[in-house]
């Protein structure tokens, strides 16, 4: 937890969270990679004002994962494709049950029961929380077609960004006030 207490107004997601649960009818407990803190908004709060931030709506990252993998249901989201935020909901991203999980951290789950699975972080931190393996399984799996068709496209759009080398080294200059390149 932040400093015992402390309560945070606003959270914007980061490359550091790991896990986003409800604490209660009005508050999310984030879990970072070596801290936690306790936020004065829902989940689903939390992520869409963090899409604004990064730039996009949430509306508009769902609609993102749609045109690429056809997934609309519990949509798994890319909340900041440069630092390669993927986060999926672990049931309608409207319940008050969703969490929201990190792809990035997540090093392995087990099931705990029926409608029980835990997940074990890269950092060695574990959650029970109230999923289904095999829901959970599935946005694992979801999440990384997102992932892979995201990277393919942007590989995909890097061979078309390639200059001829000798575009890329050429400098302006203004001798007597005329503009000419040198090579």
């Amino acid at each position: 937890m932040a400093e015992k207490g402390r309560v945070l107004s606003s959270y914007e997601i980061n490359p550091y969270t790991m896990m986003i649960r409800p604490a209660g009818d009005e508050y999310s407990e984030v879990i970072e990679a070596g801290a936690r803190y306790l936020v004065s908004c829902r989940p689903f709060d939390i992520v869409k004002r963090s899409c604004a931030y990064f730039g996009s709506s949430y509306s508009g990252r769902r609609d993102g994962t749609k045109q690429l993998i056809g997934i609309t249901y519990k949509a798994p989201i890319i909340v900041d494709p440069y630092t390669s935020i993927y986060l999926f909901p672990t049931a309608s991203p409207a319940s008050p049950q969703c969490v929201w999980i990190s792809h990035d951290y997540i090093a392995s789950y087990e099931k705990n029961g029926p409608y029980a699975t835990v997940v074990t972080f890269q950092n060695s931190e574990s959650f029970d929380l109230p999923v289904s393996f095999y829901s959970l399984e599935n946005q694992v799996s979801r999440t990384a077609m997102l992932r892979i068709k995201f990277t393919q496209n942007m590989k995909r759009m890097e061979k078309f960004n390639k200059k001829p080398a000798h575009l890329l080294h050429n400098r302006a200059s203004e001798p007597n006030g005329a503009y000419w390149i040198n090579e």
